[in-house]
């Protein structure tokens, strides 16, 4: 609060904070070629700030910040997961306060609703392929 204050009238949207921040993923394309690049600078303190809710964040138990960042640490790894969910926490900052709401946890199951039909027929298909016959029947909540 103290290094973006409480009135995001002065950023278009919650992108335009997370270049003025410094956590917006770096680009350097040529060619139609993605190569690796460096986020850009920003202002220092709130980036520092940020990735240490972050790394705190990433060591909750059944948040989707720490279901974020186990996804993302798989693939790229800790500090780059790391910028990830700071990066998040910033655009949940951005919308709490422009839109004057509260925080509303979406659960650590969140990407397993998103998609769940498609992983319905992946453990499915992996079943199958372990020669096993499968019937799907659902149950009431």
């Amino acid at each position: 609060m103290a290094e973006i204050g409480v009135n995001m009238d002065q950023f278009p949207s919650a992108g335009h904070l997370a270049s003025w921040g410094g956590l917006c993923p770096g680009n350097n394309e040529s060619g139609g070629k993605r190569k690796p690049a460096r986020t850009r600078k920003g202002n220092a303190w709130l980036r520092r700030a940020l990735c240490e809710a972050a790394w705190a964040a990433s060591h909750t138990k059944n948040t989707y910040l720490a279901v974020q960042f186990r996804r993302s640490a798989a693939r790229r790894g800790a500090k780059r997961a790391t910028l990830a969910v700071a990066h998040s926490i910033l655009v949940i900052a951005y919308h709490m306060l422009k839109d004057h709401r509260a925080y509303q946890e979406l659960g650590s199951d969140y990407f397993d609703r998103l998609r769940g039909d498609g992983l319905k027929r992946y453990y499915v298909k992996r079943l199958q392929q372990l020669g096993m016959t499968v019937e799907i029947t659902t149950t009431a909540q």
